[in-house]
């Protein structure tokens, strides 16, 4: 009888092993399907005001993944598309969406009041973060995260377009910056990837600005 017990007692350690390292190796040969920084580089902190005239500190948020886009509500299609795929890769992540915020920068920001940012994110998912501010507290953003922006005179009532990066950044839960995704990556793409970061261990590090 002990001979047996010791026989399954030894299955049931080695069976336990063979899970443990068979994730490590599934988790060390993940392929990120986003473009990824190697190796990862801390994210640039900044400090600016949401929909609700809050305060959103970047840095506020380790211990979850942030998704950062940059856009304008008066966008016609890049920006409702993206925040469109946001929403998607949020219903994907079901309860784990609760560890990742989902924010929105706008690059117009003589026509992206606190009020109209509200609105416009309301339009696809309250939780996600809009952010606003004046131009000089914008504009060290968008250096630091290599965001072009530039005005395009429409000649029309509707008035100017904006002409912006359309990519998504991805920052870890050690406040690193570790992925980036052009348009129209796709929500299976994001979320998977998001799930892996997701499962990463918080270092002891604070990551410096």
């Amino acid at each position: 009888m002990k001979t047996r017990h010791y026989l399954l007692l030894g299955l049931s350690v080695l069976i336990g092993l063979v899970a443990i390292l068979g994730f490590q190796f599934i988790g060390k040969n993940y392929q990120f399907q986003g473009s990824l920084i190697e190796p990862p580089i801390p994210a640039a902190d900044f400090v600016l005001t949401d929909q609700h005239s809050d305060t959103f500190q970047l840095s506020d948020h380790q211990g979850e993944v942030v998704l950062i886009f940059f856009g304008y509500t008066y966008c016609p299609d890049v920006c409702p598309v993206t925040l469109s795929e946001f929403r998607q890769v949020k219903a994907q992540l079901g309860e784990k969406a609760e560890r990742v915020q989902f924010v929105y920068i706008t690059v117009d920001p003589d026509r992206d009041t606190v009020e109209r940012v509200g609105e416009f994110i309301e339009n696809f998912d309250s939780t996600f973060v809009g952010l606003t501010g004046d131009p000089s507290e914008l504009e060290p953003v968008w250096k630091a995260y290599g965001v072009y922006a530039a005005k395009v005179d429409t000649g029309s009532e509707a008035g100017y377009l904006v002409d912006h990066t359309a990519r998504v950044y991805a920052i870890d839960i050690n406040g690193n910056l570790r992925l980036t995704y052009p348009f129209e990556t796709g929500s299976d793409a994001i979320a998977d990837d998001v799930l892996y970061l997701l499962g990463e261990e918080i270092t002891s590090e604070t990551p410096s600005s």
